[in-house]
């Protein structure tokens, strides 16, 4: 049972957004996402690390894997003196499996890891920021061509390390939209239509687009939980998902 002020406070919510979320201005609508969520959890101070070449390693050891985790295979891989992409590139996989295998599927990603360093010295002699410092949709492709670099990854690397304005989707944010009504009938699999809806309907800016990943992960996992935790969430009075929830136990005299 939600306690009534909780529940005075979901109905003062209603008042304001009466129209279901789906049927709204998306603009306005993601704008005000955006708000909210950085009024209740501030700046995220995304990505971990520092610089590109973190990101770029941290996003493909990521994959399938808490952050936890990859700070222990991170950490190996500075302790092993091979924290560049030319010492990747030189070692044997098996080696550089075993020195990453807190990350889990080590061997998979010790083949990912090697065939972006020998990419980029067979293609950009080995310069990382030649290679950032291409268009958008052309180092997003590149990137895409790569073994082992799915559209997620590829906009990690696109958006945190070359900071161009690419946004990434995740489970979280395929979860939170879809709660919010503004996911509408895109499946979780399909990766492009729902980033459309965000860069369709927001200004293409890096840093915004940087934060409002960072923010929906943390709200994720703060409230937006597998089950949720409605109560007291900063997007209740939007959230299509939230309302059906607490309409039961809104008959306050």
């Amino acid at each position: 049972m939600i306690p009534v002020a909780a529940r005075k406070r979901t109905k003062k919510l209603q008042s304001v957004t009466q129209e279901p979320s789906a049927t709204r201005d998306l603009p306005i609508v993601l704008t005000e996402v955006y708000q909210r969520l950085f009024q209740s959890y501030g700046p995220q101070g995304w990505w971990p690390g520092d610089g590109p070449l973190d990101v770029i390693i941290g996003a493909i050891l990521t994959q399938a894997a808490a952050w936890t985790n990859v700070e222990m295979a991170i950490a190996n891989m500075k302790e092993a003196d091979c924290w560049s992409l030319e010492a990747i590139d030189s070692l044997p996989e098996e080696a550089l499996g075993a020195i990453i295998r807190p990350s889990g599927y080590f061997n998979a990603k010790a083949r990912k890891l090697k065939a972006f360093a020998s990419h980029l010295r067979l293609n950009h002699a080995g310069d990382l920021d030649r290679m950032l410092s291409q268009g958008m949709g052309t180092l997003r492709d590149e990137l895409l061509s790569i073994h082992g670099i799915g559209p997620e990854t590829a906009d990690d690397i696109v958006l945190y390390a070359a900071e161009k304005p690419s946004f990434v989707i995740d489970t979280y944010t395929h979860r939170i939209a879809q709660r919010l009504g503004i996911a509408g009938d895109i499946p979780s699999n399909n990766y492009h239509r729902l980033q459309s809806v965000f860069q369709d309907n927001l200004p293409a800016d890096a840093p915004m687009f940087n934060e409002y990943h960072a923010l929906l992960d943390r709200h994720a996992k703060e409230a937006c939980a597998k089950k949720p935790r409605c109560e007291g969430c900063c997007l209740l009075d939007m959230c299509d998902t939230g309302k059906q929830a607490v309409i039961p136990d809104q008959q306050v005299d």
